[in-house]
């Protein structure tokens, strides 16, 4: 996932964040109603998180240290997980007690043209943002689904955007919902049902976004594809013959780790062995790019051992260490 197409996404949303966030808080400072209140501090919050992924994206880009050798890539990741405890404590959690007191104590919705107004131009905005994210994913996406898309992605600011502006969406139907019915009841209560709705809604995309960056931080081997094309370029069938075993580690989006245990010929002399290795370490990195950090460990095959299964530590050649 390239960091432009990331980066546009996240300043579209954050655009349309900041106008939308002015707007429904004056349309509640107009009209009272608790959904617009809400839903102001939601496109708040979301700005606030677009904010956190920029930062998190710079913060990624400084060079690797003797403290942190392998550079700061997981930055984005730490900064993405924070998108989703703010998602959760600024949006849900408010949205939720705004609706609860909404519902306990519900008033009449004042100047009611304001709050619809501003929910129309709101989704209009929202869905060219929306748009923008899904342009942005589908040249990286390949042949994955939404689904799968979410949940395999190294790079985690497209999935935070895009779930950000569906829940956004999502959320200013609701909003639209409960306003509609408070003004055609004359009952304020649906109001805060509508609010009540918004929170569960944005604590339900949290958790989703915790969990998928939380693997994240623990770290992700490469994707099955990228390990495909390793194995078979590492292998050179004369001097590598196969790979013993391999880990793979993602250290940032766009930087992977590479540990292998590789079986030379026996006969092969200690210069050969460097030359195939160098060799084996230029085509990997011409097979799969991002992978930066290369550690290949040569040992002898033995067949013997193999019938010891696939534990690393009855691995052919030694004990995976």
């Amino acid at each position: 996932m390239s960091a432009s197409g990331g980066t546009k996404a996240i300043v579209a949303a954050l655009a349309a964040n900041l106008a939308i966030a002015v707007a429904k808080f004056v349309a509640f400072l107009f009209s009272g109603s608790s959904s617009m209140l809400a839903e102001s501090v939601h496109s708040l919050a979301d700005s606030g998180n677009q904010g956190l992924l920029l930062v998190g994206g710079k913060k990624a880009q400084r060079e690797a240290t003797p403290q942190h050798p392998f550079g700061y890539g997981r930055e984005r990741y730490i900064y993405a997980f924070l998108v989703s405890i703010v998602l959760f404590s600024v949006g849900g959690m408010f949205a939720i007690y705004e609706g609860y007191e909404k519902i306990k104590h519900p008033h009449e919705i004042e100047a009611w043209y304001w709050p619809v107004g501003v929910l129309v131009f709101a989704i209009i905005a929202e869905t060219f943002s929306f748009r923008t994210a899904i342009k942005e994913s589908n040249a990286v996406r390949g042949k994955l689904t939404w689904t799968q898309f979410v949940r395999r992605a190294k790079a985690p600011e497209l999935p935070v955007v895009l779930l950000e502006d569906l829940g956004a969406l999502v959320g200013l139907i609701l909003a639209l919902g409960g306003v509609g019915l408070a003004l055609l009841t004359g009952d304020g209560v649906w109001d805060g049902i509508g609010t009540l709705c918004i929170g569960v809604l944005l604590i339900a995309i949290a958790i989703v976004l915790a969990a998928e960056t939380k693997s994240l931080l623990l770290g992700e081997s490469a994707g099955t594809d990228d390990i495909e094309k390793i194995k078979a370029a590492t292998v050179d069938g004369r001097t590598v013959t196969r790979i013993i075993h391999m880990r793979t580690l993602h250290l940032g989006p766009e930087e992977l780790l590479v540990a292998a245990k590789i079986a030379v010929e026996q006969h092969e002399t200690a210069d050969e062995v460097a030359e195939a290795i160098n060799a084996a370490e230029d085509r990997i990195r011409a097979a799969v790019p991002i992978a930066r950090v290369i550690y290949l460990e040569p040992d002898i095959y033995d067949a013997s051992v193999a019938a010891g299964g696939s534990d690393p530590a009855k691995s052919p050649g030694g004990s995976g260490h």
